[in-house]
């Protein structure tokens, strides 16, 4: 990126499509940059532990596109469980995601303000999210509205790091975060909650769930509301940082959501499965063209599963997603900016020579709405939708010690044309209880209808932009709990960003990455410990700013979660450390490192009825994870639990 820009630009981050279009409209007056990317990590051990038991044999569908234990996959996972969450007690989605392995969280102001994931220091955009298998995201912005999505509809997150765009396709060069909305067993289960807290926080959801002779089904709704705090600090508009205004007034957040599925096996061969979740968020900022709004994530997707044979099962998928949003200022409508993607899938996996082959195609099309008008610049004729196909095949296998998982995939999507990627995975057992693994992939990012088309800032030549990943990983499994190490080098290229030569989005930049990554986890003397380090170097290896830190990655983050049970009474702890970082390329402007402590008690009334305490950021920690947008202090949420004992 040239050195051109003044440092009011460097700062410049979208909040949602409200804030790029801030941005932009800076653009014209002057320039404006894309945030690169980076990527890695390292790792720390702590002392040993006692003995106990932890399970890794949890069945996990991501890493392969198909069922293996966790204990069985080549790849680095990390499976978070309702249990986990009503453990953990976390505020938002963002809190929930920000302790695991190789996670990094920017959150702009508070409780429902944009939230961007940097999965092994890669850019948020190269993350690919997804809900009960169908792909969520703007395809203008690039990126899942993650403050959106209420841990109160989530039963399980998988999240799965490392290049899987020969699996998933675009998006997936740092990892793939996939959501599984609630779904409780057995023949007829209720639940509720009551939550209040600080800042006027108010949070309840209710729902019902269970199965009938050979169907099943699952009703979820929950609302979420808070006063919230100023979301950005005051002199904002003086440095012109952030939002590029000084409204020091509280800026509340409410979100109402909704999960409805069900399914039905017709006998062996056959069983179909339908979902289908909204969440709509009400969200109020500080902001000088735009300063609240309207958004809306909506997932409809379904499923039918034939299997002919033992060794033979086919999967016809379809789905599609939305990601809406209206923008205001002052109550006044400003801007629409909705965007849908349509996807289907056919699925193969065929056993045989103690293998399992994988094979299928993925269709997708996303479609644009909105008052932007996406216009090619060349042609002058308007572009409002664009369609990918992908082919792709895997091979599993096992041989005795050593397992192997290759893959290959090739794209093509009508607006830059053909991609191709492929990964291969090795692990090697040995002794009983450590593996070694090792691989390589490729990955890629489409562009953004945003880099591509945006009024005074898309580029259609833009290419993709592409990944080589190399990893090493060893990891452990014993009676007490289990350990892992993984060290990786990333390299990124044709990152898109503004071009100051040609006023445009441009191939201009590329980013190196290595880091590694540790997680312990067991039982000492009765307290369920897990511990997580990353250590990254992710810099920026463009010309105008070679050798830079990538904006919002510090080098080192840790985690240390601790819980224990007594008796009707359980009490645990979060501590998350963060080095220091930058907000800009430059390295102009940097955020503090900071260390926050969250406590948590619950005790159960009955077998049935939970009251649940969390104070979070309990030594009152004064911190930003972007430049000038204020978190939250000391607060409290006291929650009232209900769900029948199975």
């Amino acid at each position: 990126m040239p050195s051109l820009l003044p440092p009011v630009l460097l700062s410049c981050d979208p909040r949602g499509q409200a804030r790029l279009r801030s941005c932009v409209l800076a653009i014209r007056l002057s320039t404006i940059r894309r945030s690169v990317l980076a990527t890695a990590l390292l790792t720390t051990i702590f002392p040993a532990f006692a003995d106990d038991t932890t399970n890794l044999d949890g069945v996990v569908v991501t890493a392969t596109r198909t069922e293996q234990t966790q204990s069985q996959t080549l790849s680095a996972v990390t499976v978070i469980d309702r249990t986990d969450i009503e453990r953990l007690q976390p505020a938002s989605l963002g809190d929930l995601l920000r302790g695991t392995p190789g996670m990094q969280i920017a959150n702009n102001g508070g409780p429902g303000k944009s939230t961007s994931a940097f999965l092994r220091g890669t850019e948020a955009g190269h993350v690919l999210v997804m809900i009960d298998g169908v792909k969520i995201g703007s395809a203008t912005l690039g990126q899942a509205a993650l403050q959106d999505i209420p841990v109160d509809q989530i039963e399980r997150i998988e999240i799965v790091r490392g290049p899987f765009s020969s699996l998933y396709g675009s998006e997936a060069i740092g990892g793939v975060i996939q959501i599984f909305t609630r779904r409780p067993e057995g023949a007829f289960v209720p639940s509720f909650s009551l939550g209040v807290g600080s800042y006027s926080h108010l949070n309840g959801s209710a729902g019902f769930a269970g199965k009938s002779g050979d169907g099943w089904y699952s009703v979820e709704v929950s609302h979420d509301q808070t006063h919230g705090i100023n979301s950005c600090r005051v002199g904002a508009a003086e440095v012109g940082a952030a939002c590029f205004a000084d409204q020091p007034d509280k800026d509340g957040y409410r979100n109402t959501s909704a999960t409805l599925q069900g399914g039905y096996k017709f006998d062996e061969q056959w069983d179909a499965d339908v979902r289908l979740f909204r969440a709509e968020g009400h969200n109020y900022y500080d902001g000088t063209y735009t300063d609240s709004d309207k958004s809306v994530t909506q997932v409809v997707g379904g499923s039918v599963h034939y299997r002919p044979a033992s060794n033979v099962k086919l999967t016809l998928s379809a789905g599609t997603s939305g990601d809406f949003e209206k923008d205001y200022y002052q109550g006044d409508y400003v801007s629409r900016f909705d965007t849908h993607r349509d996807v289907g899938s056919l699925q193969a996996d065929v056993g045989f020579w103690g293998g399992l082959l994988s094979t299928g195609f993925d269709w997708q099309r996303d479609h644009v709405d909105s008052t932007a008008g996406y216009i090619n610049p060349y042609t002058q004729a308007p572009v409002d939708s664009r369609i990918n196909r992908g082919v792709f095949a895997q091979w599993q296998q096992t041989f005795g010690s050593q397992s192997v998982q290759a893959s290959v995939r090739h794209d093509d999507n009508s607006q830059f044309g053909s991609k191709n990627t492929g990964s291969l995975l090795w692990g090697w057992d040995f002794t009983q209880t450590l593996r070694l693994t090792a691989s390589y992939g490729t990955a890629f990012k489409a562009p953004t209808f945003n880099d591509l088309y945006y009024p005074y800032y898309g580029n259609p030549d833009l290419k993709p932009e592409t990944s080589h990943n190399v990893e090493l990983g060893l990891r452990g499994s014993y009676g007490w709990g289990y350990w892992s190490l993984n060290a990786f080098h990333n390299n990124v290229n044709n990152l898109i960003t503004y071009d100051a030569a040609t006023q445009a989005a441009a191939n201009v930049d590329k980013a190196r990455i290595r880091g590694a990554e540790g997680v312990l986890s067991g039982h000492v003397a009765g307290w369920l410990v897990t511990g997580t380090a990353t250590w990254l170097d992710p810099r920026d290896e463009s010309t105008s700013y070679e050798g830079n830190l990538l904006p919002r990655r510090a080098r080192q983050t840790g985690n240390v979660d601790i819980d224990r049970t007594f008796g009707d009474f359980s009490v645990g702890g979060t501590w998350f450390v963060s080095g220091r970082r930058y907000d800009d390329l430059a390295n102009r402007h940097p955020l503090g490192g900071y260390a926050i402590t969250n406590l948590r008690v619950a005790y159960a009334i009955s077998r049935d009825f939970k009251l649940q305490l969390a104070l979070n950021n309990a030594f009152d920690k004064n911190y930003e994870t972007a430049w000038y947008f204020n978190q939250p202090g000391r607060n409290y949420m006291l929650t009232l639990r209900y769900q029948p004992a199975q």
